[in-house]
Parts: C-alpha cells; sequence; structure tokens
C-alpha cells in the first residue's frame, strides 16, 4: 500500500520511471498506458523487453532476449506452467543446430539454458525463463529459438508475481 501511494506521487510528478528498490538495475516500474489487465505479460520483441502490467498506466519493465530473426512468433498465449530449476531436454530445432547436446541437461546445472526458473507458455516448446552465467550478455539481444531469456535474478522475480493462467500478448 505504501509503495503504491509513493508510486503514484512520483508519477504524478511527472516521473516517467522509478526503478524498484532493491530490486536487479534492469528491472524498472514504467508508465505504460495499456489497454490489459493487471497481471498480464506483455513481450515487445523489438524493444527486447517483458512488460508486466500493474495497471491501466504502469507496467514492470524487464530487458529480454527475444526469438532470432526466422524464429519469431506473435500473437496471445498463457502461463501453463511455473518451474524452479527446471532439467531441460533440447527441442529437435535445437538439437538440428547442435547435435553435440546431451539429452537432457538437470535442473541447477551451470550449464542449463533454462536458468533458474521457466514460465512455460501454451505455445510448443517456448517459455519464458533465465539463463547460465556465460549467456547474460544475451538479454537485450534476438537470440533464441522462440524462448524468451531474462537474467535470472528477473524471472525469479516475475515468477513470483505470475499466476498460471496469466495471458501473455506478443508484439512486434
Amino acid at each position: 500500500m505504501r509503495f503504491g501511494r509513493m508510486l503514484a506521487r512520483a508519477l504524478s510528478a511527472g516521473a516517467l520511471v522509478l526503478s524498484l528498490a532493491g530490486a536487479a538495475r534492469a528491472r524498472e516500474m514504467v508508465e505504460f498506458p495499456s489497454p490489459y489487465s493487471a497481471g498480464t505479460i506483455v513481450i515487445s520483441q523489438s524493444a527486447r523487453k517483458l512488460f508486466l502490467i500493474v495497471d491501466s498506466r504502469t507496467a514492470i519493465a524487464y530487458p529480454v532476449a527475444v526469438a532470432k530473426p526466422g524464429k519469431e512468433w506473435s500473437g496471445a498465449a498463457r502461463v501453463d506452467g511455473k518451474y524452479v530449476d527446471p532439467a531441460w531436454s533440447p527441442p529437435a530445432v535445437v538439437r538440428r543446430d547442435h547435435p553435440e547436446m546431451p539429452d537432457l541437461i538437470p535442473g541447477g546445472s551451470p550449464h542449463n539454458p533454462m536458468g533458474a526458473r521457466a514460465i512455460t507458455l501454451d505455445r510448443d516448446e517456448v517459455a519464458i525463463h533465465g539463463t547460465t552465467a556465460a549467456m547474460r550478455a544475451s538479454v537485450g539481444a534476438a537470440a533464441s529459438y522462440g524462448c524468451i531469456r531474462m537474467y535470472n535474478e528477473d524471472v525469479i522475480d516475475l515468477y513470483d508475481r505470475v499466476s498460471v493462467g496469466a495471458p501473455v500478448v506478443m508484439t512486434r
């Protein structure tokens, strides 16, 4: 409640961006006029940002890695699962490009590209997930096979804020 009043004062004073206290530097509360309801995830392929709608005027913005050219998707989806330290099996499209990959990478492994959390969508083999230390630099780029890649600290924050069934909208 107190944070909401502080945010409202900051926004009414003309502030466009307010960093969340104690949060990763990348995560920000932003002015985001939107027709979407609170709890909706909006991903902008071109801006390489994921927005979690807070209300009709604000959102939490996170930088993300999006799909590389030819792997993009757009439209509506829903969150269909949430996983802590998920194991990962490379999908067929990844195995074609990287046949040397093992069949399964256990959750918690430093080589697991899913990172600390995975928020799966009701689209085939697409998730919003964390990343490995070696791939942190890809956040902000078009680098994935269709998934949305986030810093681990940001995907943990998002994981704690969203529910199974939450709407997801991917825009160009």
